[in-house]
Parts: C-alpha cells; sequence; structure tokens
C-alpha cells in the first residue's frame, strides 16, 4: 500500500512559512507583497479558483486584490493594464488567469509581463532558464515547483531514476520534465501521439499524470514500487472530483501517490503564495 502524499498538509505547513515571511518584510522592510490577478470572462471554474487564491493570500498577510475585466476586452486594453501593474512598485506578481478570449494573444500577454513579476514562471526569460537550470532566481510554473516541494518533503530522490511525465502542455508538462532533468532523472515526455504509452510507464520509478482524462493511468501500467503524482483534475460518473489515475488500484501497487483532492491541488497555490514572496524578496535584493 502507497504512502499517500499529503498535498492539503504540506501547503499548511509552506502557508505557514510564508506567512512567517510575509510579517518579516513587513517589520523590516515595511514592504508588503503584492499580488493582482486579471480574469478575463465568467468561466466559472476560473473564477472559484481566483477566489481560492484571493482568500489564501489575504489570510497570509499579502496584499492581494482582483481586477475583472469582461469577455469583451480587446488586447490593447488588457496589454494596457498589465504594463500599469508593471510600473507598480506595489505589485510584485502579476497572474492573468486562463482561459482568454480569442481576440487575445496569450502568447504575447504572457511576454508583457515583466519577468521579475512573473509569478506563474511562464515568461520566456524565466522559461529559458529553467531550460538552462540556471543557478540565479527565478519564478517556475507553480503546479511542477509544488510537486518538486512534495519530493523534497518525502524524501524522494530524483537522480538516476526513470521518470515519465505524461502530458506535453506549458504548463505543467513542459516545466515539470526539465525540473525533473535538472535533478539527475532520465526523463521521457509522453502525450496522446505517443505509439505506446505503457510501455514506458510499465517501466518508470516516477509517473506524473497531467492529462486531464479518467483512467489515463491504471495498475497495470505501472511497476510495484513507482511515485505515482496526479495532477488531473476530472468529474467521474458520479460527479466526484477524481484525477488522471485510478487511485483505488493504483495505490496498492505505488510506493507513494498523491490523492485527489488534497494532492496536487492545494500545492499548487501554496506555491504561487511562496513565489509572490520570492519575488518581493528578490526585488529587495535587486535594489
Amino acid at each position: 500500500m502507497a504512502t499517500l502524499i499529503d498535498g492539503k498538509a504540506l501547503a499548511k505547513k509552506v502557508n505557514a512559512q510564508t506567512a512567517e515571511r510575509v510579517a518579516k518584510l513587513k517589520a523590516e522592510h515595511n514592504i508588503v507583497p503584492g499580488l493582482v490577478v486579471v480574469i478575463v470572462g465568467d468561466d466559472q471554474a476560473s473564477q472559484r479558483y481566483v477566489r481560492n487564491k484571493h482568500r489564501t493570500a489575504q489570510k497570509l498577510g499579502i496584499n492581494s486584490s482582483i481586477k475583472q475585466l469582461p469577455n469583451s476586452v480587446s488586447q490593447d486594453e488588457l496589454l494596457e493594464l498589465i504594463n500599469e501593474y508593471n510600473a507598480d512598485s506595489s505589485i510584485n506578481g502579476i497572474l492573468v488567469q486562463d482561459p482568454l478570449p480569442d481576440q487575445i494573444d496569450e502568447k504575447l500577454v504572457t511576454r508583457t509581463i515583466l519577468p521579475e513579476k512573473d509569478v506563474d514562471g511562464f515568461h520566456p526569460e524565466n522559461v529559458g532558464k529553467l531550460f538552462l537550470a540556471d543557478t540565479t532566481d527565478y519564478p517556475v510554473s507553480c503546479t511542477p515547483k509544488g510537486i518538486m516541494t512534495m519530493f523534497t518533503e518525502y524524501g524522494i530522490d530524483l537522480m538516476g531514476k526513470d521518470a515519465v511525465m505524461i502530458g506535453r502542455s506549458s504548463i505543467v508538462g513542459k516545466p515539470m520534465a526539465s525540473l525533473m532533468l535538472n535533478e539527475g532523472a532520465s526523463v521521457t515526455v509522453v502525450h496522446r501521439h505517443t505509439k505506446d504509452v505503457k510501455f514506458y510507464t510499465k517501466n518508470a520509478d516516477v509517473i506524473v499524470s497531467a492529462t486531464g482524462q479518467l483512467h489515463t493511468l491504471t495498475a497495470s501500467d505501472i511497476k510495484e514500487g513507482a511515485v505515482v503524482i496526479d495532477v488531473g483534475q476530472n468529474m467521474n460518473e458520479e460527479g466526484h472530483l477524481v484525477g488522471d489515475v485510478d487511485f483505488d488500484e493504483v495505490e496498492k501497487k505505488a510506493s507513494y501517490i498523491t490523492p485527489v483532492p488534497g494532492g496536487v491541488g492545494p500545492m499548487t497555490i501554496a506555491t504561487l503564495m511562496q513565489q509572490t514572496v520570492d519575488l518581493t524578496e528578490w526585488s529587495l535584493m535587486s535594489e
């Protein structure tokens, strides 16, 4: 039976550390980290997610604000707003919530946010630093970074391990693969065009799944003792939130596994808060 990687408990621990750092910035520098989340349109899932981020930030003492824009907003209007936040010294982290309407060039939005305020770690400059295993300070995509915190907390050493990343998105798959590679793992990235995904997963020491598809990973797809990280968030036939992994069966075979809910999700938000404070501290060091 696998050891459960409790993302909820770890997020609580990380948040407590973040709150201490926020208090220290306030006491020693009279600075309160500032985070702004821009949301376009009325996607209900995005609205809930943003509210959760906002509540968590406020609890930790971060100066959090939400800027709601109509679905009809033009690209120029959105870029102008981002540039206002770029120039605002009270804002340390800028996040533009997905999804964006068709008239918005998402890549241009990402490039417009200053790299030093890119709390999501999506700016090409920060992605390039990750790819190059740069040793300077820079933000990294929050979900993969949160998973790396899980590995550290549970003593899961990636050096020399065979790791498989299922999914190749810029938000999870590609940065996760880079992080594991930087820690000495041999990493294979598989996706919907891969001919035989099971060939790779059956031989993997570590598997991270981020497909958003039910039953992506079953017990027959893994070897005994594999570490399984489930990033997926799906609704099953009974209307319950579940991951990509057939948890009940895979748990019997894995050495470590994350649940859904209560696994990777809480760590994503905790890492966002942590990284907002990182950006604030790094800005002080660069002055």
